[in-house]
């Protein structure tokens, strides 16, 4: 079986991992791109802060990528357009609040007038070659969320990606479960299906219930009110915003992701209801009964505003005794420890510290188990394949669906799954990887980079300053440097100096008159003389200089 006669899916982010979304589907010969997301470093990447998922496999064969088609405004779904773009080079196909939000990542890039973007009306269709795509209606954390139908010769597949069935969103509408029957009633080759809350016995809950329960929570509070929250998440900014008013509170917004988002809104008609914020740099001057801010750093970013709040290292405000820290916002898996510092950093200063596990102040934008039953109901699946989730979601929203009559099937990042002809199944793998965003550059995560500042953070880096003449002799003392292994105080790199000077003054002379062979010779010796002190083997870095 060629690849130009056949309908598959080939995740390369998103599949067994949280966040990194970027899917594709293939259908004779022509491939169609599905998100395109960052994701966070965790700790187990202690180096990184933020990834993107490699487009390398793509990029290649780009002359075949017919378009990339967003979903939704999350980060985790559109945060890594901007990045990876310059090596896709397609259209891009998105909502107008979508669209609104990448205008302006492409234009802090520098790229905007590069891209060509289609923005589609909500619910609508459109065809690429091979592809006939419709968008439909789904209710989730942020506005204008879409589910995509792809039709194809091969058959329907539907790529839900973030949903859930939400009766009261309070920005948009609910999800269009009767599109979703009709889908169903069509016919619908396979499911690709968000997996975050596989494991949620019951409903996600309302953002209606959130409002309510913060217009009541707030307006008990004294001191200064800090509620975070994901930037996008309009109608949590809406009712953060609204609970506040109710209280006698002004808001303003801290964090640029926010200001950013805000701007979309109102771009889009969203917000109409809540007034002109006061400015960050004003905010600091209000009675501290009298103001509410709403911040980024609800995942522990240690760039966020809060993160800033809580390290008090923030120009414009403060927290402490008899503030309050909302966490309206649920922790994405890797960043428990983040968040937990940035809490404790919080307490530690008087503030108390409130989040979803003690009062009402969120709701997942992902379905539970219920909603999940419900969907499969309407859309009545041949297949399923779970996506969006860890190995664990995986597998239990697999179990779910096969005791729902859809034939589960189960891929990783890096699977190309054949959906036709014949019965689905993985048929080959592609490579995959991630690269993290250092700067303006994409650096390979598993690359020698990364490798080294890792090694140099887990065990850290000497230094070594070494003069000599022509014959190789020490002239002077050498200069060792420590930074993180030894206090300033410390004997020891003194004495790694004298030791190493005495070391190469013993080398044999033909050794010593080769400047990578002394060099080498060098290090080799400083390396032994941490590792004794230390019991570690941290980085080592020489300069020669031969006078």
């Amino acid at each position: 079986m060629q690849d130009g006669d056949d309908f598959a899916f080939i995740p390369l982010g998103g599949t067994g991992e949280i966040g990194l979304n970027l899917n594709v589907y293939r259908c004779d010969g022509h491939l169609l791109a599905v998100d395109c997301g960052i994701g966070f470093g965790g700790p187990e990447n202690p180096e990184i802060e933020v990834m993107v998922p490699d487009p390398a496999w793509l990029a290649e064969r780009r002359g075949r990528l017919v378009g990339l088609v967003i979903t939704h405004a999350h980060e985790d779904h559109v945060g890594a357009v901007a990045h990876l773009w310059p090596q896709l080079r397609c259209p891009v196909y998105a909502s107008p609040f979508v669209s609104a939000v990448l205008r302006r990542k492409l234009g802090e890039a520098g790229i905007l007038g590069e891209v060509t973007l289609h923005t589609i009306p909500l619910g609508g269709r459109f065809t690429l070659p091979g592809f006939d795509l419709e968008f439909l209606r789904v209710a989730h954390s942020v506005p204008e969320a879409q589910a995509l139908a792809l039709r194809t010769r091969h058959g329907t597949v539907l790529h839900t990606g973030d949903w859930k069935l939400d009766p009261d969103p309070l920005i948009g509408l609910p999800t269009d479960e009767e599109a979703f029957r009709r889908l169903g009633d069509e016919g619908v080759l396979a499911m690709v299906c968000d997996s975050t809350n596989a494991l949620v016995e019951g409903h996600s809950g309302s953002e209606g219930d959130v409002r309510r329960s913060l217009t009541s929570l707030i307006r008990g509070l004294r001191g200064r009110v800090a509620v975070t929250c994901f930037a996008t998440n309009l109608a949590r900014v809406e009712s953060i915003a609204k609970a506040a008013e109710a209280a006698g509170r002004q808001v303003s917004l801290f964090g640029r992701s926010l200001r950013n988002a805000e701007a979309a809104a109102r771009e889009c008609g969203y917000l109409q209801g809540v007034g002109p914020f006061v400015p960050e740099e004003e905010a600091g001057f209000l009675p501290d009964d009298s103001l509410l801010i709403i911040c980024t750093g609800s995942q522990g970013e240690p760039r966020s505003a809060l993160a800033r709040i809580a390290a008090d290292t923030h120009p414009h405000i403060s927290l402490g005794e008899g503030d309050t820290v909302i966490f309206s916002s649920r922790q994405i898996p890797g960043n428990e420890r983040a968040i937990l510092r940035i809490q404790d950093e919080l307490s530690r200063a008087g503030a108390k510290v409130m989040t979803d596990s003690d009062h009402m102040v969120h709701v997942s934008g992902h379905p539970a188990r219920d909603e999940l039953r419900r969907l499969y109901a309407l859309v009545r699946p041949r297949y399923a394949v779970p996506v969006h989730g860890e190995w664990r979601h995986l597998s239990e929203h697999a179990a779910l669906a096969k005791s729902l009559q859809a034939a589960p099937v189960l891929v990783e990042d890096g699977d190309v799954l054949r959906l036709s002809p014949g019965v689905p199944e993985v048929v080959e793998g592609v490579p995959t990887g991630r690269l993290a965003i250092d700067g303006d550059r994409l650096l390979p995560v598993e690359g020698g980079v990364l490798a080294a500042r890792k090694k140099m953070l887990l065990n850290g880096v000497v230094m070594a300053s070494v003069a000599v003449d022509g014959a190789g002799r020490v002239l002077g003392t050498p200069q060792v440097s420590a930074p993180g292994l030894f206090d300033m105080a410390d004997l020891a790199p003194g004495q790694i100096a004298i030791e190493l000077a005495r070391t190469v003054n013993d080398l044999p002379a033909a050794l010593k008159r080769e400047d990578d062979q002394l060099r080498e010779a060098v290090r080799s010796a400083l390396r032994r003389a941490v590792g004794r002190r230390l019991r570690k083997r941290p980085t080592v870095e020489v300069h020669l200089l031969r006078v």
